[in-house]
């Protein structure tokens, strides 16, 4: 078969925004990593990575550097250090009681971040959005970043389709359909694309990436605030379900006899887990928000019977509702995000008894449940990760010299 040069040419091409990807890939989620560590991860021979380093040295993406001498012989590898401030991303968080904006730079590098309070019931989507553009814009006009952004992740409390950022449902919220990317899109005016996704998935993320289930391949990661969430990663790749509505796992129905949740139904693991639950068994208003949680947990701490009892049953039902998704996922690792994360210290031994009660053995003996190593902002992060994917997926087309094609694709 005679092969034409174009079609030739058309596969070298592919072969190396292939090879690009993999190494911007490695330099973002491990850092600064010598030309010798880059072709022992990647398997390219040194000739490739040094012309593919050149590349991105040349577009600014990357220093390098002179390593320190390891105590073999021979000259040292240069080291490539990814440049922070020439590609960064603006992620955004929206919860219950707040919101947060976080600029971010290549290599996963926190700039800057911020976070606000929001009084609960003043939840119209045209406020938030408005809040979070007058949190975020700062941001971007502090550090000059207008000219670095490529991309806009947004971290979302509520059932979201992935493809244009609809939130289909958000009951704790009150919102119903909502086009959040759409309504983002135009209050920022960043000429960028908005890319928006469930909490919970991106907590789930953003700890294999950066946090407590690094190198994991199977992980339930569970949120939980006012609501209860969960993202799945399983193979080492996410679990959205057909249309990217998996995960919601706060709404399995868990009691008959419970009450009634804000999605409609009755007794879903959410009303049993909840932040709602926790502060009904500790006697305090339901509706007292997060600071009377914390409240709770500092009693706990202090030594205080009646909350010590009341997180004790709010443990026994999160290891009641963890054992059933245990068994039908069989992770290795479940990381407790929001206030469980919070929570982990008093509820930790109700857990490990239900697990051992109530999952099945063989899934049980390989299962570890540990707190979120990221805290509140995993999902700010998971956002951050989010608007990065599609320039982690094609370098090269960032670096095109006629245009960077990721501030022309629509919202």
């Amino acid at each position: 078969m005679v092969v034409s040069r174009e079609a030739s040419g058309q596969r070298s091409e592919t072969v190396r925004r292939a090879n690009l990807s993999t190494i911007v890939r490695e330099l973002h989620l491990r850092g600064p990593l010598s030309r010798s560590d880059l072709v022992c991860s990647t398997g390219l021979t040194r000739g490739a990575i040094r012309g593919l380093i050149g590349e991105l040295a040349a577009a600014g993406l990357v220093r390098e550097e002179r390593s320190a001498r390891g105590g073999t012989p021979g000259r040292p590898s240069p080291l490539a250090r990814p440049r922070h401030d020439r590609a960064t991303v603006l992620a955004l968080d929206i919860a219950v009681d707040s919101i947060g904006a976080a600029l971010v730079g290549f290599g996963g590098c926190v700039i800057d971040h911020v976070r606000a309070d929001r009084a609960r019931g003043h939840f119209a989507a045209t406020r938030i959005t408005a809040d979070l553009a007058r949190l975020a814009l700062p941001l971007v006009e502090r550090h000059d970043a207008r000219e670095s952004l490529i991309g806009i992740g947004v971290a979302m409390v509520g059932v979201v389709r992935p493809d244009d950022g609809l939130v289909r449902l958000a009951p704790n919220l009150g919102w119903q359909d909502v086009p959040l990317g759409a309504l983002l899109a135009r209050r920022l005016n960043l000429d960028l694309p908005v890319m928006v996704a469930n909490e919970a998935d991106l907590g789930a993320l953003a700890e294999q990436r950066r946090g407590a289930a690094v190198g994991v391949d199977d992980v339930l990661y569970l949120s939980g605030e006012v609501g209860v969430g969960g993202g799945l990663i399983v193979d080492g790749q996410p679990l959205i379900g057909a249309a990217g509505y998996a995960g919601e796992v706060g709404h399995l129905p868990v009691n008959p006899a419970g009450t009634t949740c804000r999605c409609g139904s009755i007794g879903c693991w959410e009303t049993e887990v909840g932040e709602r639950a926790l502060l009904r068994r500790a006697g305090r208003p339901r509706a007292s928000g997060r600071a009377a949680v914390d409240a709770v947990i500092a009693e706990a701490e202090a030594g205080s019977a009646g909350a010590l009892a009341a997180l004790s049953e709010t443990g026994e039902w999160l290891g009641f509702g963890l054992a059933g998704l245990v068994n039908l996922f069989n992770p290795s690792l479940v990381v407790l995000g929001g206030v469980f994360g919070r929570m982990a210290p008093f509820v930790a031994h109700e857990v490990e008894e239900a697990l051992d009660r109530r999952a099945l053995r063989a899934p049980r003996e390989v299962v570890r449940v540990v707190p979120t190593s990221l805290g509140p902002d995993a999902t700010l992060i998971g956002a951050s990760e989010l608007a990065f994917e599609p320039f982690l997926v094609d370098p090269a087309a960032w670096l095109s010299p006629r245009a960077r094609p990721l501030r022309l694709a629509s919202a």
